[in-house]
Order: structure tokens, then sequence, then C-alpha cells
């Protein structure tokens, strides 16, 4: 199976998948780290793809994306951003709206609170 394949399956199989360096219990960076940690705390449901390990997703989640950075975000098998948007629309209350109009199951105190905690 293709890179691309594989990446059109997994999107396709999971409302929230995060293409990151590491995984959700142990990110390789900085920025995976944080968009893993938000959705952790907002308690989605998502699945982790680990790019160390697959230098065909690797290049193959920039190239299906046409996003040169990693990690990705995506939502119901829509592509919503990287690190800096996704934390945007953390902060703006963006990416609740997203999930609840998809019907991805968070935790809105939590969310909350990350607003909260950067004002």
């Amino acid at each position: 199976m293709s890179a691309e394949d594989q990446i059109k399956e997994t999107i396709t199989a999971n409302d929230v998948v995060l293409f990151m360096k590491g995984t959700k219990s142990m990110p390789q960076c900085g920025f995976s780290s944080r968009v893993a940690g938000v959705l952790n705390y907002m308690g989605v449901d998502f699945a982790d793809v680990n790019v160390l390990e697959d230098e065909g997703i690797r290049q193959g989640i920039k190239d299906f994306s046409d996003w040169p950075t990693i990690p990705q975000l995506y939502v119901k098998g829509e592509f919503v951003g990287g690190c800096d948007i996704i934390t945007e629309m953390t902060l703006s209350g963006e990416l609740d709206a997203m999930f609840a109009e998809n019907g991805v199951t968070f935790d809105k105190d939590a969310a909350e609170k990350i607003r909260e905690a950067n004002a």
C-alpha cells in the first residue's frame, strides 16, 4: 500500500488524527507535544501517527496536505493545520466549535481552562 493510501485510510477510519513526531504519550518534539497536550487535556479521542517510524509517511503527509511541517491535525478527514493554527484555534474557541460541529467529544471545561490560563 502506498503512503498516500495509508494516509487516506487512516484519516477516513478515525474522526481525529494527529500526524506527529513521536506518540501522544511520548511526543518527540515541542510542536507535536503542544498539539497532543491540548488534545489530551481536552479529552479528545484521537489517533496518533508517528511520522518518525516511516519516512514514506513523513514525506507523504507533507505532500498529501501540501503543508510543509509536522504536526498535522485532521478532523473528519479534513486537514485543520499545524501547531500554530491549532494553538490559535484553541485560544479563540474555534477548535471547540469544529469539534462540536463534527460530533467529536471533548471536555468543554478543559478547553475553557486552557483559554483562562492563556488570557
